[in-house]
């Protein structure tokens, strides 16, 4: 039971495992397979899940988001709310990480209001906004630190790819949100206060993942301050990182390494790429995820801006088109097993609509 819970837990983790290994048998290791591994993606990756984890623990994130989201009195706006703080935490802290910090949020507000009519609607929203949210920032998404690193695309350049989808994004996001009926609403007070130097710290080693991403700062410096700082001032938080996330990464290392290798495979991905990059990028994030699309994809073409437009957009779509909607499924489901295929087929109806116009927008573009 304990195999089949873990292997549950992280299916995509096994996946890239038992393909790793697949193609290991076409491509014996090598000393080439040292190649594979992009070693300051898994440094940034580790370091900002860390951080993120140590400010979670202290509830830094859970009390900024109650300070805004009491500010509200609707129905309408506190959705609108929690989409938002989810949105803007993706650009932050990476898209999972604003799922598991936020969906929970929403889950209590609406419970504690009597709302539980609109959990479904108001998680598919929070989901779409990390996905979609995260964009914007080399660390908002795990594909984005990787395409980032490997094509050392300029700041500037980054952001000026991603900001026309990013604003179409918002603003479709905000009409669905207010479509909302609104309701009065209201949240009780709770005391909560975080301790000063914990707080100040974590923002400092925050900020220090944050410059390792945007190369102002060697990766390994990262890589020894703030598992050190941790390991003193908060050991859990070492332990909460998504190791699962970062062994996928290296499975699918090895597996997009291997498959480069392949000539036919080479020729055969190189040719559709050629055809579309955003087009394919957008659709084989729908059968593998956006992840592993993109490190496998990016062995097959340099047209960098059409792949990292495509890995994002393509977050959207199916439930497996992204880990962060699988988190979203997770969580729905814990609270409410006897409704998840209401919530696929609604899920389904909004992440669709999402992808067909952001990918009609930026061809159009």
């Amino acid at each position: 039971m304990n195999i089949k819970s873990f292997v549950r837990k992280n299916t995509v983790m096994v996946i890239a495992m038992v393909v790793a290994v697949l193609t290991m048998f076409l491509v014996p290791p090598d000393k080439a397979y040292g190649a594979y591994f992009d070693y300051k993606t898994l440094t940034c990756l580790f370091c900002t899940l860390a951080v993120v984890c140590a400010l979670k623990n202290i509830h830094f994130f859970y009390m900024l988001a109650r300070k805004i989201i009491q500010c509200f009195k609707t129905t309408r706006m506190c959705i609108l709310a929690l989409v938002y703080i989810t949105f803007l935490g993706s650009m932050l802290i990476a898209n999972d990480m604003a799922l598991l910090t936020f969906l929970p949020l929403g889950y209590y507000v609406l419970t504690a209001t009597q709302k539980g009519k609109y959990m479904a609607f108001t998680f598919i929203m929070q989901n779409i906004a990390a996905n979609l949210g995260g964009m914007l920032t080399p660390f908002g998404n795990p594909q984005n630190l990787y395409l980032y690193t490997k094509y050392e695309i300029p700041n500037g350049e980054f952001v000026s790819i991603m900001l026309a989808p990013f604003l179409l994004s918002i603003l479709i996001i905000t009409i669905c949100c207010l479509c909302v009926k609104s309701e009065p609403l209201s949240i009780e007070d709770e005391k909560l206060e975080l301790h000063p130097m914990r707080t100040t710290i974590y923002l400092l080693l925050f900020a220090l993942s944050i410059a390792i991403v945007f190369r102002g700062i060697p990766y390994w410096m990262g890589l020894v301050v703030i598992p050190l700082a941790l390991w003193f001032l908060d050991k859990k938080a070492l332990k909460m990182v998504d190791y699962p996330l970062l062994l996928t990464f290296v499975f699918f290392f090895v597996f997009a390494g291997n498959m480069a290798r392949i000539e036919v495979v080479r020729q055969f991905f190189s040719g559709l790429l050629e055809k579309s990059t955003l087009i394919f990028s957008v659709l084989s994030c729908q059968c593998i995820s956006n992840v592993p699309s993109a490190i496998l994809l990016s062995q097959f073409t340099d047209n960098y801006r059409e792949l990292l437009l495509g890995v994002n957009i393509g977050g959207a779509g199916t439930l497996i088109a992204s880990l962060a909607s699988l988190i979203t499924f997770r969580e729905y489901t814990k609270h409410n097993p006897d409704k998840a295929l209401q919530y696929v087929e609604l899920f389904s109806v909004f992440n669709f609509g999402f992808v067909i116009i952001l990918t009609a927008f930026m061809l159009i573009l």
